[in-house]
């Protein structure tokens, strides 16, 4: 009796106990995300000495090593063990605190120890970490050899070995293990411009231009990728257009009108050959040509300017400030405003029109200058202010979908993928009509709007998404959402306000995650959630590179000083990334980079992803660690998630749940709770 009455006195106090912990824990998270992360610590820290509650070591440890601080993450960490013993989690903290606090001998008998338990592709790269501090560059060697092969963090641990065998003179091996890494990921600049450097040394001297002019093409800042092109340009053995091999377009396509009724649709005008930010490229020619009869019109007037039909190259050039059409084998013809090329369609004949040496691309690593196909109408004009020809397609919408749609996402993802994409397309281009009106078209051809490849990007599978959803847009309260996408989201997407941008109701965060309660996410997760992807819709990649889902960049600290002394102030020699604040989706929408002299603040997504890396981050959702050599900090590693802003619709991971089975309407309606589809041809 007397031992049935103490446990009903003890029982409330146990409960009580849990519910104190449960709150305490809330409170922290919320203080976690609120940005506090100083007080998100001490509550944490708090918790785990009252209640030794494992969550609370894991999150004080994983804010510990957010905050730079590796020795409070070893105190913590250590008080843990004491009541966790050998568990996996709580080790791994505390050997990389060991290996970002340089103490390589006793993060080396952690990760030896732990790979006997588990062999984990990380497990070997903080081992091989551990062995280089240590001096033991071929235990090094062997142990990223083997994270080489695994799934998660190749380009890293090809990075790494290139640069082992670069130190060692190894150029071939060095180049070998670089071009590993920049094949898993197109956009790790940091391997390829390194790669462009041992090549160099291999007197390869064709494919160090380019690649050389890759990483410049994507970042026109890197002065050093500049300077090298230069230098190796008089001693290039092929011409640079036998080595860029741009793609030459020799016959038109024949083309099936894809509208039913095009009588009716919206005309869209779309700058092509822009520039990164969606302002025209610098030109002061273009040569285009018809497959079939044409006219040349006044484009303020409709006055016939000139006229031809099917065969030859026609030009139109600045000539001392002044434009002209030049037609072949006839004199040319002067105009003081635009001209608009107008191709006369017949009932069995479709024309379109070549444009030669038109920018593709515009600072991503596989820029180029190619000949494009379109169909439509050309418009042509003089900016005078730019001193440069403007090239502009009219286009009715439909066509400007089917144009988008292969330029946007793979055509071999899952029909319905391609359907949600199709939608998304359309409703893009309407809400955002007049973007770039200042140039005189309303959007442009890069990623700055869409990316628009005209008749060459079309493709049978994209046709059909496009006559299967024709007409379809997604709308808001009457009107054309805000459907920005992304290529992948990692496995979260995040809200507008989060990215920095205007806030949105329907614009918020969705998870993508299949087996992964996202209410009751700690903040000690994004760790595992990055480094040991798991299964998720947005992992969905049959068809694209591995580092689309989960990623692995390495910056040199004095690239990173470089980096923000010419796009911010000088702050020396970086000490610390901090990640300021981080939303529930796990995006960094705030960071402190402390320099010795001082510090600069880092917000919004595409600011933050364009002053941490060469080019740009593929995206904020990252969590970042120091290396040290020697004591001193050598660069910091970003393991990332997700490529893109992470805002709305999730490319990849569309194509998942289309491959699952899931409709485009139901796709869509995930990625924006609250919006609507609707027929524009309803109207």
């Amino acid at each position: 009796m007397k031992k049935f009455l103490f446990l009903l006195i003890l029982l409330p106090t146990c409960l009580f106990a849990q519910d104190d912990a449960a709150a305490l824990l809330n409170e922290a998270k919320n203080q976690y995300f609120a940005g506090e992360h100083e007080a998100a610590l001490e509550t944490y820290k708090n918790i785990s000495k009252k209640n030794q509650n494992k969550d609370a070591f894991l999150n004080a440890a994983f804010i510990a090593m957010e905050l730079g601080r590796p020795r409070d993450c070893t105190d913590i960490v250590n008080a843990a063990l004491k009541i966790y013993q050998k568990d996996a989690e709580l080790l791994e903290y505390l050997g990389e605190a060991y290996l970002s606090d340089g103490q390589f001998l006793a993060s080396e008998k952690i990760f030896s120890a732990m790979l006997e338990q588990n062999k984990k592709d990380l497990y070997y790269i903080d081992l091989a970490r551990s062995q280089l501090g240590l001096g033991e560059t071929d235990a090094a060697a062997a142990s990223l050899e083997t994270a080489a092969k695994g799934e998660t963090l190749v380009s890293y641990s090809n990075y790494m070995l290139g640069t082992l065998y670069e130190d060692k003179k190894d150029y071939s091996s060095a180049a070998k293990y670089y071009l590993k890494a920049v094949n898993y990921d197109s956009q790790f600049l940091e391997a390829r411009l390194r790669y462009a450097g041992v090549l160099e040394k291999l007197q390869n001297i064709n494919e160090a231009w380019k690649q050389y002019r890759t990483v410049y093409t994507a970042d026109k800042n890197i002065e050093t990728a500049k300077k090298a092109m230069d230098e190796l340009t008089p001693k290039l053995t092929k011409t640079q257009q036998e080595i860029l091999q741009p793609k030459e377009i020799s016959a038109h396509t024949i083309v099936k009108q894809i509208a039913v009724d095009e009588s009716s649709l919206p005309v869209i005008k779309v700058g092509i050959g822009a520039k990164a930010d969606g302002s025209p490229s610098a030109r002061d020619n273009l040569i285009f040509n018809v497959n079939g009869d044409f006219k040349i019109a006044d484009s303020k007037t409709g006055a016939a300017v000139a006229a031809g039909s099917k065969g030859g190259d026609w030009e139109i050039k600045i000539i001392k400030g002044k434009t002209y059409i030049i037609p072949p084998k006839k004199p040319q013809i002067l105009f003081t405003s635009g001209v608009t090329i107008k191709p006369v369609a017949t009932d069995v004949h479709i024309p379109t029109i070549i444009l030669r040496k038109i920018m593709t691309g515009a600072a991503m690593t596989w820029a180029s200058v190619d000949d494009k196909e379109y169909r439509g109408d050309i418009e042509v004009t003089y900016n005078r202010r730019l001193k440069t020809l403007v090239i502009i397609n009219h286009v009715n919408i439909e066509d400007y979908v089917a144009g988008v749609l292969a330029s946007e996402m793979p055509t071999r993802f899952p029909p319905e993928a391609l359907r949600a994409q199709a939608v998304l397309a359309r409703t893009y281009a309407l809400r955002h009509l007049g973007r770039h009106k200042k140039y005189g078209y309303d959007l442009c051809d890069t990623q700055n709007c869409q990316v628009y490849g005209g008749v060459q990007a079309e493709s049978e599978t994209a046709t059909e998404a496009v006559r299967a959803t024709e007409g379809m847009t997604l709308d808001y309260k009457g009107k054309p959402a805000d459907a920005v996408f992304s290529s992948n989201c990692g496995g979260f997407t995040q809200s507008s306000k989060d990215a920095g941008w205007s806030d949105s109701p329907y614009l918020v965060p969705t998870s993508d995650y299949k087996n992964f309660d996202f209410e009751n996410l700690q903040p000690y997760q994004f760790k595992e959630l990055l480094q040991y992807p798991q299964d998720a819709y947005s992992k969905f990649t049959r068809f694209l590179s591995p580092a689309s889902y989960r990623w692995a960049r390495v910056v040199q600290e004095s690239d990173l000083r470089d980096i923000i002394k010419k796009n911010k102030k000088d702050i020396g020699k970086i000490l610390s990334i901090v990640p300021a604040e981080r939303s529930i989706s796990g995006y960094v929408s705030k960071v402190l980079v402390t320099g010795e002299k001082g510090t600069v603040t880092l917000e919004k997504e595409n600011n933050i992803r364009h002053n941490l890396a060469l080019g740009m981050l593929r995206s904020t959702y990252f969590i970042v660690q120091p290396v040290y050599v020697n004591k001193e900090l050598k660069e910091f590693v970003f393991f990332g998630g997700g490529w893109g802003h992470g805002v709305g619709f999730c490319q990849t991971g569309a194509a998942g749940r289309a491959d699952e089975g899931q409709k485009y309407e139901d796709i869509i309606l995930h990625y924006y709770p609250g919006t609507e589809l609707k027929d524009i041809r309803k109207n």
